[in-house]
């Protein structure tokens, strides 16, 4: 089938391509730039000019196309609430154009929306959840509400692999950097769930490919929690620095923004997934990427 990607350019969106084009689709993929689009062309996808604020292109792509995979998201977390406004009208206006069709939407979230105590599962949801990137799922749920047929693909908050330089744990190794010290929150017992971006773009085209009930949840969750004091300490081994416990009060002025990902707390499951798309992680492990030369390869 032709898929309609957004974020195709981007650090899953690239290899969410190339799982399409190697297992036979075709894809046409949102380009904002000649340097995106050249990079669509060049992996042997179609280039479709336009970007999330470009309402028309998306329609437009959306229409031309079999099925549509919205990973672009804007991670200016300086405007993040915004930023999940604007998500919700791309899922808005994708859905309108549709309207009245069979065609597969899949559209991406975080299992980061529930921290809690507990193992969150794909049946989890929660429409008034204070978190302002609850707004993509409830915009899912809205147009298939409408009967458009919509599933959602929660990404853990680590997805690590060759090329992850703006995630989570780059983020967490570039404040360690700068300030000296890898910080741990209180005892640094919570928990970040982890994918491999190859393992979660496969995910992409099973659900793609498998037809599903819509306002379906998967998870791509490898790992279901790695203690956030284990990433901590890895990096603190890594650029030989001490590891130090910041009290919640502490945590604020040395994280700024990232606080509340350092000490978010996300036991994940993903054993429905794993059952409904018959999928099974197969790469590497976050603390083994992290002991190779993806994060730190000046220390190779």
């Amino acid at each position: 089938m032709k898929v309609f990607v957004t974020g195709a350019t981007g650090f899953v969106g690239t290899a969410v391509v190339q799982e399409l084009l190697g297992a036979g689709h075709q894809v046409l993929g949102l380009a904002r730039s000649e340097k995106s689009a050249n990079k669509l062309i060049a992996a042997g996808a179609e280039a479709h000019q336009g970007d999330l604020n470009d309402f028309e292109s998306l329609k437009s792509g959306a229409s031309a196309s079999d099925a549509v995979i919205h990973l672009g998201f804007v991670h200016d977390f300086t405007r993040f609430e915004e930023m999940c406004q604007l998500d919700e009208k791309v899922i808005e206006t994708i859905g309108e154009a549709l309207m009245g069709t069979d065609k597969p939407l899949l559209i991406t979230s975080g299992t980061a929306l529930f921290s809690k105590d507990g193992i969150t599962t794909e049946e989890d949801l929660n429409a008034n959840n204070p978190h302002p990137r609850i707004a993509t799922e409830n915009a899912a749920d809205a147009v298939a509400a409408k009967g458009i047929k919509v599933a959602v693909i929660r990404l853990s908050p680590s997805v690590h692999g060759k090329g992850d330089i703006i995630g989570f744990v780059p983020t967490s190794i570039h404040i360690a950097r700068e300030k000296g010290i890898s910080a741990i929150i209180n005892d640094g017992n919570n928990f970040w769930p982890a994918v491999h971006r190859l393992d979660a773009a496969k995910l992409y085209r099973l659900a793609l490919e498998k037809p599903f009930e819509s306002g379906t949840r998967y998870h791509a969750v490898a790992e279901q929690g790695i203690p956030f004091k284990d990433i901590a300490t890895f990096i603190a081994e890594r650029l030989q620095i001490p590891v130090v416990s910041l009290t919640n009060d502490e945590a604020a002025g040395h994280f700024g923004w990232f606080a509340h990902f350092a000490k978010l707390n996300n036991l994940t499951s993903s054993e429905k997934t794993k059952a409904a798309l018959n999928w099974e992680p197969q790469h590497s492990t976050l603390l083994e990427d992290l002991q190779g030369d993806i994060y730190f390869p000046e220390l190779q």
